[in-house]
């Protein structure tokens, strides 16, 4: 319904919805939820304007080798004319009519690219889904890349508080490198580009951890069989010594958790330093949201954070240099010029909030 409710508030002409973990943690037992959701949208009342549609849910877990649980789907007004999308294989943009839809394995389909990181990515941790999934359309006679990421997580908090950057972040930093490279290169003719999903990005948590406990006193509890730190715990010097913070591998409780929702936590940005590496080649409109994950999952707390991982900027959509300059700022045929938040911020959506990016394009009609 909040999806619905935010098509409906912002008029889209052309919807691009990208998911991560389809089917989620228990993706066996879920999946044909999952395919039931999203039959729920393309069929949806909401969606009747849009008589066009692509979609693609890879959904074959059997197949774990080139698995990445990625759903990417494209929603065409019927107001919205000429619009093409690519053929990887002939290496051409053909016209786009009707519902296509494809839930497999999705090697075969010309239409989309599809990669699992390779295992060399990460040696030491367990594989996992993470990959990407590109389509190329041509819009208003403007050819642009969409692309749905979901890059690695933080396994440990323990491990991330360990150095800065953390070994998560390099290797969130090299794969999202491997993805950039691999949408610009001259296999196909490089393109203005958007990605957007779950990057996984997270605070640089040595020097927020070292910011939150500047006024405490720091404990490291270690494992008495071996030197490994097993927690980390932060009592305040005074006010009867309560515990500000408490840090385990699956566990990051602060006791003033509203810091990250007060002002949509923009003392906190200072710390999110990993798109910032990238900034000679893909930017972001500012943040004005609160971080989007992790969310608790009952329903009765849609704003609370679970005490799981710190919260996180994760959800983001970042777009090349060359598609920042086709964005029109200033649309005259709509009260909304630009706008970068969060779906259903005050109710619950699972433990991330989506993310959306709305816009007007340039025409660029000859």
């Amino acid at each position: 319904k909040e999806l619905y409710k935010t098509i409906h508030k912002y008029r889209p002409r052309f919807v691009a919805l990208h998911f991560q973990e389809v089917g989620g943690k228990d993706y066996m037992a879920n999946m044909g939820y999952a395919e039931n959701f999203f039959r729920s949208i393309e069929t949806s009342e909401e969606m009747r304007d849009f008589d066009r549609a692509c979609i693609y849910v890879d959904n074959r877990f059997q197949v774990e080798d080139s698995f990445t649980a990625l759903g990417s789907m494209y929603f065409i007004h019927k107001t919205l004319k000429n619009i093409l999308q690519y053929d990887f294989n002939v290496k051409d943009f053909r016209p786009v009519s009707g519902q296509n839809k494809y839930m497999d394995i999705l090697d075969g389909v010309a239409t989309v690219e599809k990669e699992k990181f390779p295992k060399n990515f990460w040696p030491d941790f367990k594989w996992s889904r993470k990959g990407f999934m590109r389509t190329r359309w041509i819009i208003h006679n403007q050819g642009l890349d969409l692309v749905n990421i979901h890059l690695f997580h933080d396994a440990s908090n323990l491990i991330a508080c360990t150095s800065s950057p953390s070994i998560y972040s390099a290797n969130r930093k090299n794969a999202l490198r491997y993805v950039i490279n691999r949408i610009s290169d001259n296999q196909h003719t490089p393109m203005p580009f958007f990605l957007f999903g779950d990057f996984n990005f997270r605070l640089d948590a040595l020097s927020l951890v070292q910011h939150l406990s500047t006024s405490a006193e720091v404990q490291t509890v270690k494992k008495d069989s071996s030197n490994e730190v097993q927690k980390i715990i932060c009592e305040e010097k005074d006010n009867d010594h309560k515990v500000l913070l408490h840090i385990e591998e699956k566990l990051f409780t602060y006791l003033h958790q509203a810091v990250f929702r007060e002002d949509n936590g923009r003392a906190l940005l200072t710390y999110d330093k990993e798109v910032s590496e990238f900034h000679d080649i893909i930017r972001e409109e500012d943040i004005k949201f609160p971080p989007s994950y992790p969310y608790s999952e009952d329903y009765t707390k849609p704003t609370q954070y679970m005490n799981t991982r710190c919260p996180a900027w994760c959800d983001r959509v970042l777009m090349s240099h060359s598609l920042h300059i086709l964005i029109l700022f200033q649309n005259e045929d709509s009260e909304h010029s630009l706008v970068y938040n969060t779906v259903g911020p005050n109710v619950c959506m699972g433990d991330h909030k989506p993310v959306f990016l709305f816009f007007a394009l340039k025409t660029n009609d000859h």
